[in-house]
């Protein structure tokens, strides 16, 4: 069974760097190249051009979000939303700007906490 020809095309490549300089997110990447979310994650597994394309333009995504971050923290941006923008940069670009919780139990040097549970009997405390 043959499938339908591939709609790719590398100028595609291009588009995707350009959404990127938009801000844009991998689903307007899609839309701007008429496709679903499915069809760019397998060209992005099918052609290393396409790839790298799609690599630099979330990257070109980012530096947008965070220049306008920079702008409005400096006043260059009327009912800019700090909490807003916080929650989406978390949200949007989890590898660089999630929180880290560290829920290790261990000290300083790597050893493990030892805890210990004592029970302290108090005046009227039954026997």
């Amino acid at each position: 069974m043959v499938g339908r020809p591939s709609k790719y095309k590398p100028e595609f490549c291009e588009l995707v760097i350009k959404c990127g300089e938009e801000g844009d997110t991998l689903a307007s990447m899609a839309e701007a190249c008429d496709v679903d979310r499915a069809t760019i994650n397998d060209w992005i597994e099918q052609h290393e051009e396409f790839s790298r394309a799609v690599s630099r333009g979330l990257q070109k995504a980012q530096a947008w979000w965070e220049r306008q971050g920079r702008k409005a923290t400096f006043g260059g941006t009327e009912g800019f939303n700090a909490t807003s923008f916080i929650f989406n940069m978390k949200n949007r670009f989890k590898d660089d700007w999630r929180d880290k919780v560290d829920h290790g139990h261990e000290n300083p040097d790597g050893t493990p906490i030892s805890f210990v549970t004592v029970y302290e009997r108090r005046p009227g405390d039954a026997d």
